[in-house]
């Protein structure tokens, strides 16, 4: 008799292809997994919210109790752990563009041109930590003025009507933005992080990453045979538009590798320097650390 597949609850970033490769080549399932995808979860990160931290849509699994694997960039997964919404897994991480972008006649042409100029973010997601994060070199973190909008599809929409001057990005935004002709001020990448149920067992969290790691290997080899499942992350703002997906990137980078001590340090140092550390009640790696290795 074959053995049951273990069930597990997962909602993607919607930045990479690895767990929609996973699910579509059956990568899950060689891995003894049955995965379910919250859609309305992820769905939920796309479109406008003014949700309060805890009450973002990503938020509500961990504090509703739903045993459940997400991620997020790699301040806000430390965070979230930090304010008793499960534990970050040090063990494999993500490497993900970023950029701010301007509409095509914006006067805004370089990151000094963002003094006191309210940017569209995601409240305490990659797309706000970013933003001090990168900005910081330029300009004094009284004149960087992010503005919580929500999901990603929120933020590109408030960008091509005008809403806001300027919006931080990330994959697959970033193509969907070039592909309407909007201008990149600044890019550069970051790491994302896994912040996890306590009551995972630690076999099938790494059944999950590896199974994450052949879809990265898969994508690495042929990228433009997936590219089309950026479908699953196209924001409900933009579902009349006709994509080029063939023109995408391929979004996050799958690193089946820990990430150094250091770094975290640094992460928590830049979470208190920016003044978003009030809601952590821990920040010391043995207490917010799951390792699986």
């Amino acid at each position: 008799m074959a053995q049951a597949l273990t069930q597990v609850k997962v909602f993607p970033t919607g930045m990479r292809l690895n767990e929609y490769v996973a699910l579509e080549e059956g990568y899950f399932a060689q891995e003894g997994l049955d995965v379910q995808i919250l859609w309305d979860v992820l769905r939920g990160q796309m479109v406008r919210w003014g949700d309060n931290y805890k009450e973002r849509p990503q938020d509500k699994p961990f504090v509703d109790g739903e045993q459940t694997i997400g991620s997020a960039c790699a301040w806000g997964s430390i965070s979230n752990a930090g304010a008793g919404m499960g534990k970050f897994v040090p063990d494999v991480h993500v490497v993900s563009p970023w950029g701010i972008f301007v509409r095509p006649d914006s006067p805004i042409q370089k990151p000094e041109d963002l003094k006191n100029v309210p940017i569209a973010v995601g409240l305490r997601a990659g797309s706000h930590f970013n933003v001090p994060y990168r900005l910081e070199k330029y300009l004094p973190l009284d004149q960087i003025k992010p503005v919580n909008v929500g999901g990603f599809g929120a933020r590109l929409k408030a960008l091509v009507d005008g809403e806001f001057e300027a919006v931080s990005l990330l994959p697959p935004q970033l193509d969907m933005a070039e592909q309407l002709g909007m201008r990149a001020v600044i890019t550069d990448e970051f790491k994302t992080l896994w912040w996890v149920d306590e009551r995972w067992d630690t076999e099938t969290l790494r059944a999950y990453f590896r199974a994450l790691n052949t879809a990265e290997q898969a994508i690495a080899a042929e990228p433009a045979k997936f590219l089309h499942l950026w479908k699953h992350s196209n924001p409900p703002e933009f579902q009349d538009h006709d994509w080029d997906y063939s023109k995408f990137s391929r979004g996050e980078r799958f690193v089946h590798a820990p990430i150094e001590r250091a770094e975290f340090d640094e992460w928590v140092a830049g979470v208190e320097r920016w003044k978003m550390d009030d809601f952590l009640q821990a920040r010391d790696f043995e207490t917010l650390a799951r390792t699986v290795s």
